[in-house]
């Protein structure tokens, strides 16, 4: 059975381009943070079946959001699925509304956890929904000046919501270090918060 948790509240350059490409697009009210296939997957320390999952875990948790009435009318909440664990970032108007939204995610197939960030208040608006967007291209662009042995910046999946970075991805703890060090120091970033599955060892 699917486990649900809250966490504390709280060649690359055209990829970089694609992807803040794709979050300034996310001013719906249902986001999708969504794996993107191409080159990278080549680097990706999933296997790839789980790369597919992840995605159609995320388009899942898109349909399942949207088809909902009261978090379609009272929320504005993204999913990102990495290694079977969906992290929701965005606002809700109440406690109960995020609840139920990481109800019905967790239900989604293949779901192992849930990671609930998601803000209590008002929506952002598209002022700093594009902030959050240049971050973010920000911070990938850091992540390839990591001079690590087998370090790829590609296996980092960077989400910002509201000047808060998340950072997932199966590295190692220098890895991690790195990562989140360099990131904390991008113009607008708040908080950087470390999500990461160490499964890869420094020795």
């Amino acid at each position: 059975m699917p486990s649900y948790s809250t966490l504390p509240r709280r060649g690359a350059l055209a990829s970089l381009i694609v992807s803040l490409g794709l979050a300034v697009t996310g001013c719906a009210p249902l986001i999708v943070g969504g794996a993107v296939a191409g080159a990278s997957a080549v680097y990706d320390r999933r296997h790839y079946q789980v790369v597919l999952d992840d995605q159609r875990i995320e388009l899942a948790a898109m349909q399942a959001l949207s088809q909902d009435p009261d978090i379609r009318d009272r929320a504005r909440i993204a999913v990102t699925s990495y290694n079977h664990s969906a992290l929701l970032t965005g606002q809700a108007d109440s406690e109960a509304i995020a609840q139920r939204a990481g109800d019905l995610v967790s239900r989604i197939p293949k779901v192992t956890r849930v990671i609930d960030e998601i803000g209590i208040g008002a929506s952002v608006g598209m002022a700093r929904t594009s902030d959050d967007a240049l971050i973010t291209s920000r911070a990938k662009l850091e992540l390839t000046s990591i001079d690590l042995p087998d370090f790829n910046p590609t296996r980092v999946k960077v989400v910002t919501e509201n000047g808060v970075v998340y950072l997932m991805g199966l590295v190692s703890p220098s890895e991690a270090e790195a990562a989140a060090e360099r990131i904390r120091y991008v113009p607008g970033v708040r908080q950087v918060i470390k999500l990461f599955e160490y499964s890869v060892s420094d020795a």
